[in-house]
């Protein structure tokens, strides 16, 4: 799917990424820096105020964090179907996006 060009990746995503990879993992900053070279080649969704304006709308409508709505609003504008994430309830559909959990 990479490979294809057919995946996407919000700002935010690579922003929490190099946080996880940093603090959790206690891996050396210019080594996560050289990983983040793997997305690349991924579309990537910029989150600007009216991102957030709908993140917050989609927080209260769907019960979810202001956070997993984020991700779910940049997959909508990057007219994406599914969304991997293991944050979020497997199958469901939120804003026209399939939530699909990679690790179930």
């Amino acid at each position: 799917m990479v490979s294809r060009g057919d995946a996407v990746i919000s700002s935010q995503v690579l922003q929490e990424f190099y946080i996880v990879c940093t603090t959790r993992l206690k891996l050396k900053p210019l080594f996560v820096k050289g990983l983040i070279h793997n997305f690349e080649n991924m579309e990537l969704v910029t989150i600007g105020a009216d991102l957030i304006k709908e993140a917050i709308d989609t927080s209260l409508q769907n019960d979810i964090s202001f956070w997993d709505a984020l991700i779910v609003v940049a997959a909508e504008a990057a007219r994406c179907k599914y969304l991997y994430t293991e944050d979020l309830n497997d199958g469901q559909i939120i804003r026209n996006v399939r939530v699909q959990n990679p690790i179930k």
